[in-house]
């Protein structure tokens, strides 16, 4: 059977795409959506998929302390991260949570998710996620997208919990 990890990286590769270097895009050249920009001393377009998978677990999954929380908060976290930034991500989370949002999973953060509702956290996490997407420059020409990917992760959440 799959590890949490395994179920929630097959789901946000399937957001992310190949190689692409976009000029409009602030992440810069990407490949499974490991960007430049994150990533500077990486050769981008030569990432493998087993490159991402290994970049994410170690510098996303195992950072945000996802294997603590329940698999439906740890794959949108997972995404979120991959998609804007660990730290924004995990103050998206706590916020949803009702702690202080400094973008540090610790103990605070742990028990509060352990008082939680998961589909209420994530309700409350994908609300501060589109409410961040509409604060983005890009939002004219990206936001589409960016809405139904979470779209999309709404769907998943209907199925975790």
């Amino acid at each position: 059977m799959p590890s949490a990890f395994e179920r929630a990286i097959e789901r946000v590769l399937g957001h992310e795409g190949g190689y692409v270097n976009d000029p409009t895009d602030p992440g810069g050249e990407t490949k499974w959506g490991i960007s430049k920009r994150a990533f500077p001393q990486y050769n981008i377009r030569a990432i493998t998929r087993d490159d991402a998978i290994g970049i994410y677990k170690e510098h996303y999954w195992e950072r945000a302390k996802c294997d603590k929380l329940p698999e439906a908060i740890s794959f949108q976290l997972l995404d979120a991260a991959v998609n804007h930034g660990i730290g924004t991500a995990i103050r998206f989370l706590q916020r949803a949570i009702g702690v202080a949002d400094d973008g540090v999973i610790g103990p605070v953060s742990l028990a509060a998710v352990g008082r939680c509702n998961p589909t209420v956290v994530v309700l409350l996490f994908n609300k501060e996620r589109l409410l961040f997407y509409t604060k983005l420059s890009g939002w004219a020409f990206y936001g589409r997208g960016w809405v139904a990917r979470v779209a999309n992760n709404l769907s998943y959440a209907a199925r975790d919990n």
